[in-house]
């Protein structure tokens, strides 16, 4: 079953952060990335650009209405997701638990429905 691990942190706390931090923060990610790809359920992922560059579509009576910058003003912003391959939940929420966002911020874990 498909699971997507959504990373939700501070985009302020990663602004904050020293070069080491950051230097430290990357490589954790580089291992727990090459460990879902030895571990042959990794399916995609990427790190997204900051919501501050997002843009917000929605559609009411008909007319488009397009917005710059994120919907919701919230503490947490989602920064990034894999895409994995597990027989189960527990098997997902173990490796949300591996990832370095999930010490620094918070990890949604939702199930893929698939399009039939």
């Amino acid at each position: 079953m498909q699971y997507l691990l959504m990373i939700y942190s501070s985009e302020a706390g990663i602004r904050a952060a020293s070069k080491e931090q950051v230097g430290q923060m990357s490589a954790a990610y580089a291992a727990y990335t090459e460990a879902l790809k030895g571990a042959g359920v990794i399916r995609g992922g990427e790190r997204l650009r900051p919501a501050s560059e997002a843009t917000t579509v929605r559609v009411k009576d008909g007319k488009t209405n397009v917005l710059d910058g994120p919907y919701a003003d919230t503490k947490e912003q989602l920064g990034g997701f894999y895409l994995i391959e597990v027989p189960d939940l527990d098997a997902a929420l173990s490796w949300a638990a591996r990832c370095p966002g999930a010490a620094t911020g918070t990890m949604e874990v939702r199930a893929i429905w698939p399009m039939q």
